[in-house]
């Protein structure tokens, strides 16, 4: 992999190059297609490269937490995150509803405990059922609280957080203006049809800015990462 800006390189330090910075931080990390696709035949993986999975393990390696939404983790067949130099990032799951399959790989392929981020409102039914399965937060009344879910995340230890979607979980992250970094692959091949955005459930158009603070290249894969004002 080699860096195009903000200074050429032919050789780069992924370690120094995705560093975060001390103290509270949430990440963001997709892929998309040239054409802003999100998913080839309704998963991410045919976005992918060498390049990018091992940017995506060591995003997993630096973080404290990985914040993924159900929906994602059951598409993606989420397990848990191998054993990095920081230890086992545990999995915190989103969700409302609290509709797990507690055979899946969520539960059942992994060395610490999921978190499963709910709010009052789920079916007490469907949250007694994970006792002994995750670690259920309850953030949030109606919905889920997501500025409360990372406070009580935080109180835990659990402050350098790497959100892996999908992209309903990252609008409500944006609208809440809980983002501070964007890590984004683009892959060199146009998607088409019906695949969504890196962005998506928001009831109307949200603008925000974004500062590139540095594109590296490998293979026609470029990675792009961007800080936003509240980074």
């Amino acid at each position: 992999m080699r860096s195009l800006f903000p200074r050429a390189a032919a050789e780069v330090d992924l370690a120094e190059a995705y560093a975060a910075p001390p103290g509270r931080h949430l990440r963001v990390n997709f892929a998309a297609s040239a054409d802003g696709a999100v998913t080839v035949d309704g998963r991410s993986r045919g976005l992918s490269s060498d390049a990018d999975r091992e940017v995506f393990h060591l995003l997993r390696d630096m973080c404290d937490v990985v914040l993924v939404g159900a929906g994602t983790a059951r598409t993606e067949n989420y397990g848990g995150a191998r054993t990095g130099p920081r230890g086992t990032p545990p999995i915190a799951v989103v969700s409302r509803s609290l509709r797990f399959d507690p055979s899946s790989r969520l539960f059942t392929d992994r060395s610490v405990q999921p978190i499963v981020v709910t709010c009052a409102a789920a079916p007490s039914d469907r949250r007694e059922a994970l006792t002994g399965l995750a670690d259920v937060v309850v953030a949030g009344d109606d919905d889920v609280d997501l500025a409360a879910a990372l406070e009580i995340l935080a109180e835990r230890g659990l402050v350098h957080v790497l959100c892996e979607g999908g992209p309903h979980l990252f609008g409500t992250l944006l609208a809440a203006g809980l983002v501070d970094e964007l890590c984004l692959t683009v892959a060199p091949l146009l998607a088409g049809g019906a695949a969504g955005r890196i962005v998506d459930g928001l009831a109307a158009q949200l603008v925000t800015p974004l500062e590139l603070g540095q594109v590296l290249v490998d293979d026609g894969h470029l990675f792009l990462r961007y800080s936003t004002a509240r980074g």
